[in-house]
């Protein structure tokens, strides 16, 4: 994320999901609030596609439930990386400067569920889904969503459904092993934190993400550590992975017979907390556990450093003074710290940031405010380990 001192985020998420799990109503209903001013008003943030064409296809998806109740079609082996440039609506200061730079970008992998679900037609289509999924090996948390329906309709036989989906996803790992690690052996980075999301939550009102975490645990223990495994004998530093810890409710809209209510959205807020905050959190507390090597961690820290430079902001306002020393080495235990940091403390951080243009922190700062509301919502879970 940019700001006065030149620093710049740029995350990285991948969503998987089978078909008609609803990625396509996510992304629109993620992107299409963004356009309107009153939600640019509220969050001070306003998202744009830096493909225009993308971002149209996006916002009509988004206009047609709004406007027309109309869910847009699933895609079928449809690829897509989407591009979101993040602009923070507090910071006036510089504005020419700023005009083509934004404040934070976001990748959103979208990664078919078809190939999880069915056979590879050809060589062609092998190659196709190997490169694409290439192409989200940059993201360090991944979205793995169960989709709310089809739980309903296995309602009293959830198991059925739970281990299909987990074993599909799993298979359809195991295919992509060889060829990922032919060249280079057990990659680095690569998604290491894998959240489970309940997507059309809608559909279960009375679910909080406890409850759905139970459900899981209840039903498909052995499939998740199953999938675990296999994600583990990916990755360099199996150790430091986690798959199945952490869980979150999404709902684009209230869905009801001929209407949409795109005001009752939950969690869609927390992608770009999630793609951020996370894995700074996950991947110090690893290092300092001895999960990661130094050789990992260095590569995977490197890669958050703006957030970390943030965190260090944060850390020298919100920390009583003898800590203030850990601020400069900026540890995993400054960063648990700052977590259990005071809603008022992070808010008054975010506002004399945001006051001295310092946007990256004032972000930081919402972003953890975000979680911790939504953690005491019973809208995600996050793990201890």
């Amino acid at each position: 994320m940019a700001n006065k001192q030149g620093r710049k985020l740029e995350q990285h998420i991948a969503v998987f999901g089978e078909i008609g799990s609803g990625k396509t109503v996510l992304v629109s209903s993620f992107f299409g609030p963004y356009q309107e001013r009153e939600a640019v008003r509220k969050r001070g943030l306003r998202v744009l596609a830096r493909d225009p064409g993308q971002g149209n296809a996006l916002h009509r998806n988004y206009l047609g439930m709004r406007d027309s109740a109309h869910v847009p079609s699933a895609t079928r082996f449809d690829s897509t990386s989407y591009t979101f440039d993040i602009r923070l609506e507090g910071d006036r200061g510089n504005s020419r400067r700023r005009q083509h730079r934004p404040d934070a970008t976001l990748v959103w992998h979208d990664y078919p569920g078809e190939w999880f679900e069915s056979t590879l037609s050809g060589a062609q289509e092998e190659a196709r889904r190997l490169e694409t999924f290439r192409t989200l090996l940059g993201s360090d948390v991944a979205l793995l969503l169960v989709d709310g329906q089809k739980l309903k309709d296995y309602q009293g036989e959830e198991e059925r459904y739970l281990k299909s989906l987990f074993g599909n996803v799993k298979r359809g790992l195991l295919t992509l092993k060889d060829p990922l690690l032919e060249n280079e052996g057990p990659l680095t980075q690569f998604p290491r934190i894998w959240v489970i999301a309940l997507s059309k939550a809608d559909l279960w009102p009375d679910l909080d993400v406890y409850a759905f975490r139970d459900m899981l645990i209840d039903k498909a223990s052995d499939e998740i550590a199953d999938l675990r495994d296999v994600i583990g004998g990916l990755v360099a530093d199996k150790a430091a992975l986690s798959v199945g810890e952490d869980f979150v409710r999404l709902s684009s809209a209230r869905f009801d017979a001929g209407s949409i209510d795109l005001t009752q959205r939950v969690g869609l807020d927390l992608i770009m907390p999630m793609a951020s905050v996370l894995p700074l959190e996950r991947h110090l507390r690893w290092f300092r556990s001895k999960k990661l090597s130094h050789g990992v961690a260095k590569r995977l820290l490197d890669n958050a450093g703006p957030i970390a430079a943030a965190g260090q902001a944060i850390a020298l306002k919100v920390l009583p003074g003898k800590y203030k020393a850990l601020a400069l080495l900026f540890n995993a235990e400054l960063i648990e710290r700052v977590a259990e940091a005071g809603k008022e403390q992070l808010e008054g951080v975010k506002a004399e940031a945001t006051e001295k243009h310092d946007l990256l922190t004032a972000t930081l700062a919402q972003f953890q405010l975000d979680l911790n509301a939504a953690e005491r919502d019973g809208v995600i879970l996050r793990s201890e380990r």
